[in-house]
């Protein structure tokens, strides 16, 4: 295999026995900013036009005279779209590479995204945003494959938590956003705005990412594509990170589609502008997400994983008092609790894969946004049925479900060590 395809740089003449020296980036290093910050904007661009629609379900549902779980499909039909299309996409990203299928993806769903404010009726937007949704499949996985590529193994966690980070900031600065205008102008109008701004981010992203050094032409054969898939769902470690992706996504798509019922409704009675600042919160989860390295660095993946699962469980709980304050503080744990959570999978994922890494990251996202769009549906039934505590309920099932997951994953490691050790 030649230097280049190993990523390797050498030495004419040089000792055979000298390690090649890494030349994938690393903080620090040359290009990392600007890597870190491309990513940080399509991270930012994915999720302010993915949930462009969930802080304006209410109004959403006043215009078309529907219920909230009707209204949820806005959402659930976007992340549900990003699932089915995220694997194929993936594999479209091993032919034609990283950076050309994450740039043809926010163009498409940019596009899209101008679209959506003249959509005439709640079957033509829900039908947009799936299509917006399957376009923004070539994000993630994407995303994650070429960090995995391009950047040292110690940086990985840290890097793909600054992508993650952006995903918080679109997440709320689009429904802050979205929130104040349309508070003076109609959800319409909002998610025009949302549109515009996601250009801008799509132009710099381009601009910025640099050219990938590392990457290795894949195949497209469906064979291939099974047997990669095949490979990776049959690696326990990868399965019971899937499924923590999806239970973690479950609790925040159920909880902040719910959400702004919930506070337009009494005691709180807010106006839209307030309900969509109450979004400010994800800066904790921006946070959360890219400090994730350092909690695994003194938690263990672990130990990070039930950190992550007790905070969120905490914050469900905080969340059904009656009181706003203690709302926006059961919000501020399960946000942060979250994003560190699923900063941590992600990042392990990438970390276990031997091959196939955009297959395994779109595995992981595929699950991840089966999760959000289950969430966003189950949270708005069990809302309709028992107010927010059924919202709440569904979360806890779903933290119980990761700490569940994660105490077996414990012990099977354990056990790993000791036929090894008994082997040895």
């Amino acid at each position: 295999m030649s230097p280049a395809s190993t990523g390797a740089s050498t030495v004419v003449g040089a000792d055979a026995s000298v390690p090649a020296v890494d030349s994938r980036v690393s903080p620090g290093g040359p290009g990392y900013r600007r890597m870190s910050f491309a990513l940080f904007l399509a991270g930012v661009a994915t999720f302010a036009l993915l949930y462009s629609t969930q802080a304006l379900l209410p109004l959403i549902s006043g215009e078309f005279g529907v219920a909230a779980s009707d209204a949820s499909w806005t959402v659930a039909a976007a992340t549900g779209g990003l699932a089915l299309f995220v694997l194929p996409m993936s594999a479209l990203s091993e032919r034609f590479g990283r950076r050309a299928v994450m740039t043809a993806s926010l163009a498409v769903a940019v596009t899209l995204g101008l679209l959506v404010p003249f959509a005439p009726s709640l079957g033509v937007l829900i039908a947009l945003r799936a299509l917006q949704g399957a376009a923004l499949a070539g994000l993630p996985a994407s995303a994650t494959a070429y960090l995995a590529e391009e950047v040292t193994p110690k940086a990985l966690v840290t890097a793909i938590g600054l992508f993650v980070a952006g995903n918080s900031v679109g997440g709320m600065s689009g429904r802050v956003i979205t929130g104040w205008v349309a508070q003076e102008w109609g959800w319409r109008a909002a998610v025009g705005v949302i549109g515009v701004i996601a250009v801008a981010c799509a132009v710099a992203f381009r601009l910025l990412l640099p050219a990938p050094r590392h990457f290795k032409t894949g195949s497209l054969r469906p064979r291939v594509l099974a047997r990669t898939v095949r490979d990776h769902l049959s690696n326990p470690l990868l399965c019971r990170l899937y499924a923590i992706g999806a239970l973690f996504m479950t609790v925040f798509g159920g909880v902040y589609t719910v959400i702004g019922y919930r506070l337009t409704e009494a005691p709180f009675s807010l106006p839209q502008g307030i309900i969509g600042s109450i979004f400010l919160v994800y800066l904790v989860g921006t946070v959360s997400a890219s400090t994730a390295g350092r909690l695994v660095g003194r938690l263990g993946r672990r130990g990070a994983l039930y950190a992550a699962g007790g905070t969120t469980a905490a914050g469900l709980l905080l969340s059904l008092a009656g009181t706003l304050p203690l709302v926006l503080l059961g919000l501020v744990l399960i946000t942060a609790g979250f994003f560190a959570g699923h900063a941590v999978a992600s990042s392990a994922v990438s970390k276990t894969a031997t091959h196939g890494r955009a297959q395994a990251s779109a595995l992981y996202q595929s699950a991840y946004y089966i999760g959000s769009s289950a969430g966003s549906t189950v949270g708005a039934i069990a809302f309709h049925a028992g107010g927010w505590a059924g919202t709440v309920g569904v979360g806890l099932l779903a933290v119980l479900g990761v700490v569940t997951i994660t105490v077996f994953g414990t012990r099977a490691a354990r056990l790993q060590r000791r036929h090894l050790a008994t082997a040895a």
